[in-house]
């Protein structure tokens, strides 16, 4: 078995844990309707899709319910089914604009889970490349990404409206 270490996830972790947040970032920024200012490029009535601003990888995203929850289980029924009919959305507007040979999927349910708003149900959608990250993390503390969230923000709007001819959700 190879492992695969990933230590300056260690320095993020340990900053998070701990401090209290004055209010929801999650519910802050879908209240400000500002969604090209704070990047997020879907809105439906029960869930948002977002740049996540300290991406993993190029492209990464995060499908927000709109109420503010900690736990999939605490979500009704047609919150959960469009969350998930979302999560999709995004899954294929990734594939068209940016050709992942991949993508990982997660959900964090609490602090010790990984969860940065462990009181917000989001999923993360991470698109992946053969070779796609590299030795900057370890050997130099830094992470490579090849676009600007501005530049992947543009992608996924024009693929969403070459997909709803115009449309708007």
């Amino acid at each position: 078995m190879q492992r695969l270490w990933a230590p300056w996830r260690e320095a993020y972790i340990t900053k998070i844990i701990g401090k209290k947040q004055k209010s929801c970032v999650f519910c802050s920024i879908l209240a400000d309707r500002k969604d090209k200012r704070h990047l997020i490029f879907i809105r439906r009535p029960h869930a948002y899709a977002v740049l996540n601003l300290y991406p993993y990888s190029n492209g990464h995203c995060l499908i927000v319910s709109n109420r503010h929850v900690g736990d999939i289980s605490k979500l009704r029924q047609e919150e959960y089914v469009q969350l998930m009919e979302l999560l999709r959305e995004v899954k294929d507007l990734l594939q068209t604009a940016f050709k992942p040979q991949g993508f990982n999927v997660g959900i964090n349910l609490g602090r010790l889970a990984g969860a940065g708003i462990p009181g917000h149900v989001h999923v993360h959608i991470v698109p992946r490349w053969k070779a796609d990250h590299n030795f900057m993390p370890v050997t130099a503390s830094t992470k490579v990404i090849s676009q600007s969230l501005s530049v992947i923000y543009k992608k996924l709007n024009d693929a969403y409206t070459q997909r709803h001819r115009g449309t708007r959700k």
